[in-house]
C-alpha cells in the first residue's frame, strides 16, 4: 500500500418516525437508495458532520441517539459512522445531492438498496451493539 494513502471517515444518519418509516434520499447522481450521509470535513466533530451532512441531504435537522454501525468500503478506503438519529425540526427539500427524500418501510429498503446499504438499516433497527463490517460498495464480504 503506498505511504501516503489516507483513510476518509463518512457519517450517516437513521433516523425513524413513529410510523416505523426510515429516511432515505434517492442520489441524484446515481439513483441509489441510501440513507443521508457524507465525508466528514477537515477539523470537523463527528456529531457536527453528522447533523450538517443529514440536513444538507433532507432539509430535517437531526440528533443523534447512538453509534448502529461502523462499515468500511474495501475498494475505497471509506470508514462509515452510522447513527439512529431522531429528527428535530426542518422539512424535506431536494438538492443538487438529493433527488428525493423519501420515508420508506423496511422491506421497501431491503428490496430496493444494495445489500453494503441496506444493512446500515436494519442494523440500526435490530442491533443493541453496534455492528462492524466490511463491503465492497455493493455487497458484505
Amino acid at each position: 500500500m503506498p505511504e501516503h494513502y489516507r483513510h476518509s471517515v463518512s457519517v450517516a444518519g437513521v433516523a425513524v418516525r413513529d410510523d416505523g418509516r426510515i429516511l432515505m434520499i434517492r442520489r441524484r447522481d446515481n439513483g441509489a437508495l441510501q440513507i443521508p450521509g457524507g465525508i466528514l470535513e477537515q477539523g470537523e466533530d463527528i456529531f457536527t458532520g453528522l447533523a450538517r451532512e443529514v440536513e444538507e441531504e433532507t432539509g430535517y435537522t437531526v440528533r443523534a441517539l447512538r453509534l448502529t454501525g461502523v462499515y468500511k468500503n474495501m475498494k475505497i478506503g471509506v470508514v462509515a459512522l452510522v447513527y439512529r438519529c431522531e429528527v428535530i425540526g426542518g422539512e424535506a427539500t431536494v438538492n443538487d445531492e438529493a433527488a428525493e427524500v423519501l420515508w420508506l418501510d423496511r422491506k421497501t429498503i431491503e428490496a430496493e438498496s444494495v445489500e453494503a446499504f441496506a444493512v446500515r438499516v436494519t442494523d440500526a433497527l435490530d442491533r443493541l451493539e453496534p455492528a462492524t463490517r466490511a463491503h465492497d460498495g455493493t455487497s458484505l464480504l
